[in-house]
C-alpha cells in the first residue's frame, strides 16, 4: 500500500522528487520553475468549478512524431465550458496531431497548426456521435483553445475563444518591459466579433443577442469560436434529447460557431523576455501591462503562481473579503467568486532561442492538473485489483490514498460566463471528484 501511495498519490504528498510534477496547495496547483528548450517556464492552476474545466500543457523537444525534429516548445491552454470533456480531449490529442502533421510536412507552419486543430475538432465530433444516444449533453460541452509554438525563432500563436497570450518586450532606452497582446479574442463582447458574426449570418437578426446586459451568440454563449459545442455547429444535434435550454429554436443550415483558429506568426527578437499564456479567468482581474509588470519585477521562479495569487487577491477585494478567507471556500461555491484560472509563463533565453530548433535535447512534458484525477482513478483500479486478489478486506478505507469515490449522480454547476445556462450532467466516469 505504501508503494501504491508513492507511485500514484497526489503530487503534493511526494517528497523531493514530487516537485518534478508540481505541487498542490488546496485548490491551487503550481510548478514554480522548469526548463524548456528555449529557457525556463512557470505554471499554475487554481480550481473554482466542481470539476476543473481548464486544462493546460507544455511540451518541449521534438515537435514531430518521428522525434527527428524540428525541435521547439509547445504550450496549450484549454478553457472548457459545460464540463471538462472537451478540454481534456484537446489536452490528450492536439499535440499528437501537431506532431503527426509536422512529420508529414517535415516543418512547422501555420498550416500544420491549422490541420492539428481541425483533426482535434473532428475527433471530438466523432466522440459526440458515438455517445449521443447515451450521453447527449456532451453535444453542449466545448472549450476555448490557445496554443503557442516556438520553433526556429518564430512564435506561432493559434487561438479559439477568449484565452489570451501576451508578450513582454524590453525597451532598451528605459529598461521597462511593455505588454504586447498576441492573440485575438473571439468573444461577442467585442464589437468586431459581433460584426463578423452578423456578416456571416445576414439572414439572422438574432445571431447576437443582448441578454441580461451581456452579448451572447443566439442568447446562449459568449464565444464565437471553439472546439466542441457541436450543438451550435451541426443541426443534427440541435434536438431532443439535448436539453431545451441549449437548443436553438430556429433550424440552421450552416455552423453558428466556428472551429477555425486565428493564427499569427511573430519573429522573436533578443528583447523579447517572456510570454504569458492564460485563460480568461486571469484577464478578468488583471490588465496585460499589470500582468507583465508582475512577472518583470520579480524572479522568474513562481511567476505563474504569483499571477494567479494577484488575480485572487483582486477577486477577493471585489467581494470585500480577505484573500485568506477566499482560500477557505471550496470548489463549486468558489466559482461564484472567480473562474478556474490557468497561467503558463514561458521565458525566452536569446542564447538558446535561435539555436535550439536544430538541437536535440531531452523532452519536457507536463500538464497542469490539480489533484491529478487520472492518477487517482488508476490507483483505485489497482487497489481494487489487490483487494480482489487478497480476498475480502473489511472496512478498507481508500481515503488513505486520497481517493474520492464517484457519486452515482453528479451535476456540474457551471457559472462560466461563456454560458447563460448551467448544469450539464456528466457521465459517472467524469463525475469523479478531484482529491484536493
Amino acid at each position: 500500500m505504501n508503494l501504491l501511495r508513492a507511485c500514484f498519490g497526489p503530487s503534493s504528498d511526494r517528497s523531493a522528487a514530487g516537485d518534478i510534477r508540481g505541487r498542490q496547495d488546496g485548490l491551487l496547483w503550481y510548478k514554480d520553475s522548469g526548463h524548456h528548450l528555449n529557457g525556463e517556464y512557470s505554471m499554475s492552476v487554481v480550481q473554482a468549478n466542481n470539476l476543473l474545466e481548464d486544462q493546460s500543457q507544455i511540451e518541449s523537444g521534438s515537435l514531430s512524431s518521428d522525434e527527428s525534429g524540428p525541435f521547439g516548445t509547445f504550450v496549450g491552454v484549454y478553457d472548457g465550458h459545460g464540463g471538462p470533456e472537451t478540454s481534456r480531449y484537446i489536452c490528450d490529442h492536439l499535440f499528437q496531431h501537431l506532431k503527426r502533421f509536422t512529420s508529414e510536412q517535415d516543418s512547422m507552419s501555420a498550416d500544420v497548426i491549422r490541420k492539428a486543430f481541425q483533426a482535434t475538432e473532428d475527433g471530438f465530433l466523432s466522440i459526440v456521435r458515438r455517445q449521443w444516444s447515451t450521453n447527449p449533453q456532451i453535444a453542449a460541452v466545448g472549450s476555448c483553445c490557445l496554443v503557442g509554438v516556438i520553433c526556429n525563432g518564430t512564435l506561432y500563436i493559434a487561438n479559439l475563444g477568449d484565452s489570451r497570450a501576451v508578450l513582454g518586450r524590453m525597451v532598451k532606452a528605459t529598461g521597462d518591459v511593455i505588454a504586447i497582446q498576441l492573440s485575438m479574442e473571439h468573444n461577442v463582447a467585442n464589437e468586431s466579433v459581433r460584426q463578423e458574426l452578423q456578416s456571416l449570418h445576414p439572414e439572422d437578426s438574432q445571431i447576437v443577442v443582448l441578454k441580461h446586459n451581456v452579448w451572447r451568440v443566439k442568447g446562449i454563449i459568449q464565444i464565437s469560436r471553439s472546439i466542441g459545442d457541436v450543438y451550435l455547429k451541426k443541426a443534427e444535434f440541435n434536438r431532443e434529447p439535448l436539453y431545451s435550454k441549449f437548443r436553438v429554436r430556429e433550424p440552421f443550415k450552416k455552423p453558428i460557431l466556428s472551429s477555425e483558429p486565428a493564427i499569427s506568426e511573430t519573429q522573436l527578437k533578443p528583447d523579447d523576455q517572456f510570454i504569458i499564456f492564460a485563460s480568461d479567468g486571469l484577464w478578468e482581474h488583471l490588465t496585460n501591462q499589470e500582468a507583465v509588470n508582475i512577472v518583470h519585477k520579480h524572479s522568474q521562479s513562481g511567476s505563474a503562481r504569483r499571477l494567479v495569487k494577484a488575480a485572487l487577491q483582486i477577486a477577493a477585494k471585489k467581494r470585500e473579503m480577505r484573500y485568506s478567507d477566499l482560500k477557505k471556500i471550496d470548489r463549486g461555491v468558489r466559482r461564484h467568486f472567480h473562474d478556474d484560472i490557468t497561467v503558463v509563463v514561458v521565458f525566452l533565453d536569446s542564447n538558446l532561442l535561435f539555436r535550439a530548433s536544430s538541437t536535440k535535447s531531452s523532452n519536457v512534458s507536463l500538464r497542469g492538473e490539480p489533484g491529478n484525477p487520472r492518477s487517482e482513478g488508476a490507483l483505485e483500479i489497482i487497489t481494487a485489483s489487490i483487494v480482489s486478489a487478497m480476498g475480502t478486506v473489511p472496512n478498507l478505507d481508500l481515503g488513505v490514498f486520497g481517493i474520492v469515490r464517484p457519486r452515482s449522480q453528479f451535476t456540474s454547476s457551471c457559472c462560466c460566463p461563456h454560458f447563460s445556462s448551467p448544469s450539464v450532467p456528466l457521465s459517472d466516469q467524469e463525475s469523479e471528484s478531484n482529491s484536493v
